[in-house]
């Protein structure tokens, strides 16, 4: 009995562009030159961390990508810039949570929407805050400072350096059950000053403007607003720890495309950049600014961007914080 290869063969070859089909393809960008748009000046924690991104994005695709800053006003300036850019994957917005989750409710007016504008590619990096005091401060921990505060009503007051900041100071303060007045600085550089020199008590501060304060004996950390301890103070608790279960406050850095960009190259730019924040030299570069290494993918982030401009209006709202 003769047997045929030919069935068995064109069985083969039709299974395997069954499965050819259905997987995704390795989408290329197209051929020029990117940028990574930022809304600060240069020398910040977004703008070196975008200059880590482009350096590894340009290795991995190609396409020679450069940061370009667009400092001013929260931000808008750089995110209606990358808003109004062609959605083609070479223009990614570094857009911070002040700009993507904050400007929504602390401005009157915007000249875009977070949401509908913006095709995340991922979240990169967290920036965690610091509850710190004076190092000679006689609250020893979170637990003093909130007997502190309940014992002087809206007498204790903290620094707090953007609308954003306050509104991170707020979440606590109501989920703790107490009141403090907040004294507005421009910058976290003077907000961490006025604890120094006692003009305030307590400030929710950037990492990277206390933990230099901190390793130098000048600032004393209760605790850090997110959900583990951080590697730069590890033995510092975290507001969880502290007897608060769950609380988390960060602020975080992401990438996006303007809305309409075709999904294989934001799925593409999605994949390089999850392999870029674990990297071993990228990593140890961002925690030296301060900056977890925290990938999120676009989905989970657009729902998460929702869902904390919800949360933040309200904690805002309570507080009085009007739109300015």
């Amino acid at each position: 009995m003769k047997f045929s290869m030919k069935p068995l063969l064109s069985l083969l070859a039709f299974a395997s562009l069954v499965v050819g089909s259905a997987l995704p393809a390795h989408a290329q960008l197209p051929p020029g030159s990117g940028k990574l748009v930022v809304g600060f000046a240069p020398g910040g924690g977004n703008d070196i961390l975008a200059r880590i991104i482009a350096e590894k994005l340009s290795v991995a695709t190609g396409n020679s990508f450069i940061v370009e800053n667009r400092p001013g006003a929260n931000g808008i300036i750089a995110i209606d810039a990358a808003k109004r850019s062609e959605p083609n994957g070479l223009t990614i917005l570094v857009g911070p949570s002040s700009g993507m989750t904050f400007n929504p409710i602390v401005l009157k007016t915007i000249p875009y929407d977070p949401v509908k504008d913006f095709d995340p590619i991922a979240m990169v990096g967290s920036f965690p805050l610091v509850v710190v005091v004076n190092a000679d401060s006689p609250l020893k921990t979170l637990a003093d400072l909130v007997a502190a505060a309940k014992a002087k009503p809206g007498e204790v007051a903290y620094s707090s350096a953007a609308s954003s900041f306050r509104v991170a100071t707020e979440a606590f303060t109501q989920r703790a059950g107490i009141t403090m007045q907040n004294v507005p600085y421009r910058g976290s550089a003077p907000a961490a000053t006025a604890i120094m020199t006692n003009d305030v008590a307590v400030n929710f501060g950037d990492i990277s403007a206390v933990l230099p304060l901190i390793e130098g004996g000048k600032l004393r950390a209760l605790a850090v607003t997110t959900a583990k301890r951080i590697p730069s103070l590890p033995d510092t608790p975290t507001i969880a720890e502290s007897g608060y279960p769950e609380f988390e406050m960060v602020f975080w850095s992401a990438l996006f495309l303007p809305a309409g960009t075709p999904e294989p190259i934001r799925s593409r730019l999605q994949s390089e950049v999850e392999k870029i924040v674990v990297v071993p030299d990228v990593v140890e570069r961002m925690r030296k600014l301060g900056i977890e290494p925290s990938f999120m993918p676009g989905a989970p982030l657009r729902a998460k961007i929702e869902k904390d401009i919800q949360l933040f209006r309200k904690i805002a709202d309570s507080a009085g914080i009007t739109p300015e």
